[in-house]
């Protein structure tokens, strides 16, 4: 009689508790109020114009918005055939090249410096982050003013006379250092980060069995930072290839010499407000979504086969 009356009054309860489907549907009935106006935001600033710029690349609209005709795929046909829009696509490829790798490797030796050493280590890592937290305008500026060839620091000191800013060969290199000491904090401090959360045991054990400083970071630092790693290559990648800012303000809001600095965005600007063809720029927008895309997705199909392999 106790087993049945204990058999019943689980059933009771079980019957009276809420099954995981009623449980998950009040839970999002709850929680959808909390994320709506987040949904509301990303649906009216990014998903309604990605719909609209994708209606307008098939479309020969101007800046006005009046008049759009139907054109089909002549836009997309048009930008593959456009020695500009390649131009413009290779030297983002090209900033991008010289300027991930950089990045990469002087934001770990930075982490590492201000990771070890022991005095003054805020100041260390305050001027290592302090020019990620200025406007794009000011490093443009501040950099366009060193690298003047008449009243320039940067020839200056080195005793040269380069006409950085003017020559096809040079130009592009100096928005890759403008961008290296601007941006490089950033990555800094995810490094800085990562190192701190590396279990000090692991180095102590490493320590008692022989092992040097280069054995150390050989074997167990650069090891812990392969997800961090990859982390900031990835997000150097796609911001590199949507470079702009930097570029137009230290040409003065122009191409560079013969056209050598301007990137894809740019390439883009021009199209849509400098020739007024909307249609045409949205049609290039859209190519370079595609493949900003890619990108994002071979990473994280990277990060998977990688994290699969490491079961």
């Amino acid at each position: 009689m106790t087993t049945s009356a204990g058999t019943v009054v689980a059933l009771r309860a079980r019957a009276a508790a809420p099954s995981t489907t009623v449980r998950r549907r009040q839970g999002f009935q709850h929680g959808g109020w909390f994320v709506a106006p987040f949904l509301v935001l990303f649906a009216l600033f990014v998903i309604w114009p990605l719909l609209r710029g994708l209606w307008l690349s098939f479309t020969d609209a101007n800046i006005s918005g009046e008049g759009a005709r139907f054109v089909g795929l002549d836009n997309y046909r048009e930008a593959l055939g456009d020695q500009l829009m390649w131009d413009a696509l290779g030297h983002s490829a090209y900033f991008t090249l010289l300027v991930v790798p950089c990045i990469t490797v002087l934001a770990f030796l930075l982490a590492m410096l201000a990771h070890h050493i022991e005095r003054g280590k805020w100041l260390w890592r305050l001027c290592f982050f302090m020019p990620f937290l200025l406007p794009s305008t000011v490093a443009g500026n501040l950099w366009q003013w060193l690298f003047n060839p008449g009243t320039g620091m940067v020839n200056h000191v080195l005793g040269i006379e380069t006409p950085w800013l003017s020559d096809t060969s040079y130009a592009l290199l100096a928005v890759v250092v403008c961008t290296l000491w601007w941006t490089v904090g950033f990555s800094f401090l995810l490094y800085l980060a990562a190192l701190q959360g590396i279990p000090a045991h692991l180095y102590e054990a490493a320590e008692l069995d022989g092992a040097n400083a280069w054995h150390r970071m050989v074997h167990i630092t650069l090891p812990m930072l392969r997800n961090i790693t990859g982390l900031v290559i990835a997000l150097q990648v796609l911001a590199s290839l949507q470079v702009f800012d930097q570029a137009v303000v230290m040409m003065d809001f122009g191409p560079g010499p013969e056209g050598s600095t301007r990137t894809f965005v740019q390439f883009t600007l021009e199209e849509g407000f400098t020739s007024y063809r909307v249609g045409y720029a949205s049609a290039i927008s859209i190519i370079f979504f595609v493949l900003i895309a890619a990108v994002a997705l071979a990473r994280m199909w990277l990060l998977r086969n990688r994290e699969e392999d490491g079961r």
